[in-house]
């Protein structure tokens, strides 16, 4: 058989054994066919992905919240990463599927079984989605363009070993999309984008599946394969009709869209124009006025964007941005460009009002004290590159969803919690904002395309930040709560130790085990079982028993309680004991003191009638150590610090208490530690019933814990203040336009 020049091998068979190799089988037409769909698919591929970043951006503008726009730009970098591997991945299934037909035992491809109605229910619903979905696509391709597929299905099993059915045809629509779903288990999107891709997957390649059967079915019945099939003149030509009918809906679309575009731009208009009429009382300062209107020659805004992208090569660092003045630059510039023509050039009025705009918006973003001064002034230097979008686009003012807009909004957000403290040689998020401040001013000529790359790289950077801070912030919280929880528990087992302690004149052994061991056994019992379990009394009870056996007693009945006492006594202490791992050399130096304790016990109720009432010390000096308990027991864990509640106690109306319930969990603070050092933090939890307040920066770690009282107390003396969390631009906009209205009244 001759070899195809066109062929390339995908298996590493060497070319002695090339007789054997399934390759080998395929005669020279198929591979023809194989090669010429292939070539189609791969340009169907790259056409789906070339679209697939502006229908999802379409998407993300029209999202209800920044999660779910989150959504939409992460599966639009996710796609641009993997779109060669997901094209290559395809045509791998695609040509190994060819390759199978050669073999007189072919492996039957595995498809997904159909799915019957009464088993929907143990169906995952993504995945009933995904089926849904693609049991569409396929019944559409085989009701437009089945007759045609039933041909070559039929040609191409005169070629082939094995039968072969439409399901089973590697152009079919079947084996197309499961192709493309093996393809695309990479991605790591959400399943309403999966389903926008396979609508691209039908719009891009299989809209266009009569083709490859007409070129398919052409090819073979070149070779002489069932040429006299009666052939069915394309569905182009059959269906003009219906094609007339579709052509007409198009136009109606397009008529429809046209007309909302239009809308959008009488509402983008509108916004600015409201602008405009404010922006009047600032207008005439930006360039010198002949005395003769009619000498002044208005730049146009392509040649003022030409002098912005000039001037924008020459902003400096960010340590020095009170050094550079818009406006006063581009008024210098100008008046060279006026004297190199000989003729007044100014700055139109739309132009000029934009200018002046994007100047008092970023002259309020360099005085805002939300940001931190570092970060602060790095955002500054993107002023040129936004006021070139704004000339270029001026729904950067009314639209929120505005990528250069979202931007500086989603840069803003993760600077807040940024620190003074932050290395920013080696801090990821500086360096992040510092490449794309970098990027836009050596970059962005006039295709604002570089924002919407820009701002998807950098939601996928934070939301990668984000899902480490928020893993710590949760074991923070998680850490805190049991610490609660073991705080309430060693202050009932602190106030059951008073309750039986407190005022008492008892064995020093004793009280020291009590205190020091089964504290211990009892707070572990607290927290595993809690305060109305049955171990909970039992280990009170415990605790009582023991106080009792060693307590002089002259009732009759004591010395056979204390018999029958005893045994079941010692094993609860010793079971005790064991179970909260205290240690065993230790038990067993109590166990021996308790003994010679019960002895003296034993003895002493023992005597007659009228005996003293305390257990004696032998003249020898042997006798038990006493101690009387005056004062709290207080348990502290270890290497624990109990926070203290400042002295000062403020009543309910306090305005620094009212300051602190006021604080919401995710409100960012700033607090002036020294002179020279302030804390940025986020409040992460208000543990309770303690009412502690914990604190973490930006990477979840916890770097603050205080009281209510205290905080209040901080509110107070100006040490502590709220950052503003809401979106840059908007407060921006909002204290412009409320200085713009001010002027004007």
């Amino acid at each position: 058989m001759q070899n195809d020049n066109k062929v390339v091998p995908l298996s590493k068979t060497s070319p002695d054994h090339s007789g054997s190799s399934p390759v080998a089988r395929l005669p020279v037409v198929l591979l023809q066919v194989r090669d010429k769909a292939a070539q189609q698919l791969k340009e169907s591929l790259q056409t789906l992905f070339d679209n697939a970043d502006d229908t999802l951006f379409e998407m993300a503008d029209r999202a209800h919240n920044n999660a779910e726009q989150n959504i939409f730009f992460e599966a639009m970098r996710d796609l641009r990463l993997k779109r060669k591997s997901i094209e290559r991945n395809f045509l791998d299934k695609f040509f190994e599927a060819f390759l199978r037909l050669g073999n007189y035992e072919i492996a039957e491809p595995i498809l997904s079984e159909p799915v019957s109605f009464d088993k929907l229910a143990l169906v995952h619903n993504d995945d009933l989605e995904r089926t849904v979905a693609v049991d569409s696509m396929v019944t559409k391709v085989m009701n437009r363009d089945g007759v045609a597929l039933s041909q070559l299905t039929t040609r191409l099993n005169e070629l082939i070993p094995q039968p072969l059915t439409d399901e089973t045809n590697p152009l079919g629509p079947t084996l197309l999309c499961d192709f493309f779903l093996q393809a695309g288990r990479s991605l790591g999107v959400e399943i309403k984008v999966k389903l926008i891709i396979l609508k691209l997957f039908e719009k891009y390649a299989l809209s266009n599946a009569d083709q490859l059967y007409d070129e398919a079915n052409l090819l073979l019945i070149a070779a002489g394969v069932l040429p006299d099939l009666k052939v069915l003149p394309s569905r182009r030509s059959t269906d003009r009709a219906s094609v007339a009918a579709a052509t007409e809906a198009q136009r109606a679309d397009s008529a429809a869209m046209v007309q909302a575009a239009e809308k959008l731009d009488k509402s983008v208009q509108e916004v600015f124009s409201a602008l405009q009429e404010l922006l009047v009382y600032v207008r005439g300062n930006l360039t010198p006025r002949p005395d003769n209107a009619a000498e002044a020659r208005p730049i146009s805004s392509q040649d003022l964007l030409r002098l912005l992208s000039h001037l924008q090569q020459y902003v400096p660092r960010a340590e020095n941005p009170d050094d550079f003045d818009l406006r006063s630059q581009l008024e210098q510039l100008i008046g060279r460009v006026s004297a190199r023509s000989g003729k007044f050039r100014t700055v139109g009025t739309i132009d000029e009002d934009v200018i002046n705009l994007i100047s008092m918006l970023f002259e309020f973003i360099l005085d805002d004290r939300n940001l931190p001064s570092s970060l602060r002034a790095l955002i500054g230097r993107l002023q040129i590159p936004m006021l070139k979008v704004a000339v270029i686009d001026k729904s950067f003012f009314s639209r929120g969803s505005h990528p250069a807009r979202r931007l500086l909004n989603e840069i803003a957000s993760a600077a807040l919690g940024w620190g003074g403290r932050d290395d920013s040689q080696r801090d990821s998020l500086y360096t992040r904002i510092d490449q794309i401040v970098q990027r836009l001013l050596h970059d962005f000529v006039d295709d604002p395309a570089i924002f919407t790359e820009l701002l998807v790289d950098f939601l996928a950077f934070t939301s990668d930040e984000r899902r480490r801070s928020e893993l710590l912030e949760q074991r923070t919280r998680d850490a805190e709560e049991g610490r609660a929880l073991a705080e309430l528990a060693r202050q009932r087992v602190q106030q059951a130790l008073n309750d039986r302690l407190l005022g008492k004149t008892l064995p020093e052994v004793v009280v020291r085990l009590l205190q020091e061991a089964w504290s211990k056994v009892l707070l572990l019992t607290c927290l595993k079982h809690g305060e109305e379990s049955g171990e909970w009394k039992a280990g009170l009870q415990a605790m009582d028993d023991l106080i009792w056996s060693v307590e002089p007693h002259a009732e009759p009945d004591a010395r056979q309680r204390l018999l029958e006492l005893v045994p079941g006594l010692l094993k609860s202490l010793r079971d005790g004991l064991s179970s909260a791992a205290f240690d065993p050399f230790a038990t067993s130096e109590f166990f021996s003191q308790l003994e010679a304790l019960h002895v003296q016990a034993f003895n002493h109720v023992a005597q007659a009638p009228g005996a003293p009432d305390e257990i004696p010390v032998n003249e020898s000096g042997n006798g038990p150590s006493m101690m009387a308990v005056v004062e709290e027991i207080v348990l502290v864990a270890p290497g624990e610090q109990v926070v203290s509640e400042p002295l000062l106690h403020l009543p309910e109306n306090d305005e620094g208490l009212m300051q602190v319930d006021k604080l919401r969990l995710g409100s960012w603070v700033e607090l002036q530690e020294d002179e020279d050092h302030k804390l940025r933090c986020k409040l992460a939890a208000i543990v309770e019933p303690s009412g502690r307040y914990v604190f973490v920066n930006r990477t979840g770690m916890k770097v603050l814990e205080k009281t209510r009282m205290g905080l209040a107390v901080e509110f107070r003396r100006g040490a502590i203040r709220v950052l503003d969390d809401s979106l840059l631009f908007d407060r921006a906009l909002e204290s412009v336009l409320g200085n713009l209205r001010k002027l004007k009244g």
